[in-house]
């Protein structure tokens, strides 16, 4: 019994909000903890896009692995550089779709 549960990170792209937020909630009752992407109902300035794709690379440092959550194989310019940081920090990514 490992002394705390999985921490998985999810990405993907916020036009799969729904799909990750089924991924997180499939993930909790399983047992792990969820990093998720922040959500606004509102639109988000450049400035807050920035802040917030820097924040989801510290949520990486803190999982123990990643979870792309990628409908049909999509992965955009965000999620491909969260992917690219996540190998680069030994961190292991897996998918939801094939890519």
């Amino acid at each position: 019994m490992p002394d705390r549960p999985e921490i998985v990170c999810i990405c993907g792209s916020t036009r799969f909000v729904d799909e990750m937020r089924a991924a997180n909630r499939d993930l909790t009752l399983a047992g792990v903890i969820v990093v998720a992407p922040g959500e606004s109902d509102k639109l988000i300035t450049n400035e807050q896009k920035t802040a917030l794709d820097a924040l989801h690379l510290r949520k990486i440092d803190l999982a123990d692995r990643v979870l792309v959550v990628n409908p049909g194989g999509y992965i955009g310019e965000s999620t491909s550089r969260e992917i690219a940081y996540a190998h680069a920090t030994g961190k292991p990514v897996s998918f939801t779709d094939p890519v």
